[in-house]
């Protein structure tokens, strides 16, 4: 069966920042992001179809917090919406299968996260196993730290392919990056993405709906999303399976020349992992954006990588683009999307 052309027509963030004002509900942030949407794109409220949210409780330090946010919406009148306790990129891939199901036109994705309230490197040790790892409390940078190693062990990358990573988005010479003092050995500051507070949101449409609103949509080409075993000791740090394997499915037989990829990585040599599992070629810009290194805002940053792969062929800047989004410790669950513009 061939699914229905489906493509992503808006996308808005709020700032990264290190620390906000707003409650830990998201509502400040996500505001200015629908508002930009409705403006850019000519359409209101009512014309969203389906609403999909991505965030988490263990975030916010309270349940059902995804709840307080509908206050962004509006109560009145009722919509149809629905929520996953993951990075809002997993919420945009129920938008599309509502899409491509055939039950709606228009649907919004949104993800919203203030990193900032907590301690995020001990509030990450509650993704790992509970029994054998997460009695430990391992904080997130220090297994960073056991991924990086295993693969300077190993002759995978270098100190030198990290930091030639990190200089793209800081402009500092590899020299200047390498003198720097370790953090979390082997990584320094310049490894690990700063915390940072946002929320992101995007706008998928049918293809009828889409050509109605904008010139150039961003048509999904392919979506695949795959899992790796939490269990460290079982699986190779140094590579991603699973990236491999959505990769393989969100390309099928197309060429993996892309103009543009957006990566979600929290590390320098996550970046590494996922270029190599996704079979890169030196041409593609990678992170135009700045990607996450610029700033880790947990539960938005996937979708922004969805959000700025889709917006380089949306202004013309690209013709195809691939995004990949993370989820879990030491990319246990990865997700792959493949988009092009309508010549491509």
């Amino acid at each position: 069966m061939t699914l229905p052309r489906i493509a992503i027509i808006g996308f808005a963030h709020s700032p990264n920042v290190v620390g906000t004002h707003g409650t830990t509900n998201g509502v400040e942030m996500l505001i200015p992001c629908f508002q930009k949407l409705y403006a850019d794109l000519g359409i209101s409220r009512t014309d969203i179809d389906f609403w999909c949210s991505g965030s988490s409780d263990y975030l916010a330090g309270r349940a059902f917090s995804f709840i307080s946010a509908i206050d962004s919406i509006g109560a009145m009148p009722p919509i149809n919406e629905s929520h996953v306790e993951m990075d809002g990129a997993w919420a945009l891939y129920e938008a599309w299968v509502k899409i491509a199901t055939g039950e709606v036109d228009l649907a919004l994705a949104y993800g919203f996260g203030k990193s900032t309230a907590g301690n995020m490197d001990q509030t990450l040790a509650l993704q790992t196993d509970p029994y054998t790892v997460g009695p430990l409390w391992p904080d997130a940078r220090s297994l960073g730290a056991l991924q990086a190693r295993a693969g300077l062990d190993a002759g995978t990358w270098t100190e030198a392919d990290m930091a030639s990573v990190a200089a793209r988005t800081t402009g500092d010479s590899l020299d200047d990056l390498l003198a720097a003092d370790y953090v979390a050995n082997p990584l320094r500051a310049h490894d690990i993405a700063p915390y940072t507070d946002a929320a992101a949101a995007v706008i998928i449409a049918s293809e009828r709906r889409a050509r109605e609103l904008v010139a150039n949509p961003a048509f999904v080409t392919g979506w695949d999303h795959r899992i790796d075993t939490p269990n460290f000791g079982a699986r190779d740090l140094t590579v991603s399976p699973s990236t491999a394997l959505a990769g393989r499915t969100a390309f099928g037989d197309r060429s993996r020349a892309v103009d543009v990829a957006e990566i979600n990585a929290a590390f320098t040599h996550q970046e590494l992992i996922i270029r190599n599992a996704l079979e890169l070629p030196d041409s593609v810009r990678i992170n135009p954006s700045g990607g996450s290194l610029a700033g880790n805002s947990l539960f938005s940053a996937g979708l922004q990588r969805v959000g700025y792969a889709a917006h380089e062929i949306l202004t013309g800047n690209a013709g195809t683009a691939v995004a990949h989004a993370t989820s879990g410790p030491l990319l246990q669950q990865n997700m792959v999307v493949t988009l092009a513009g309508d010549e491509n």
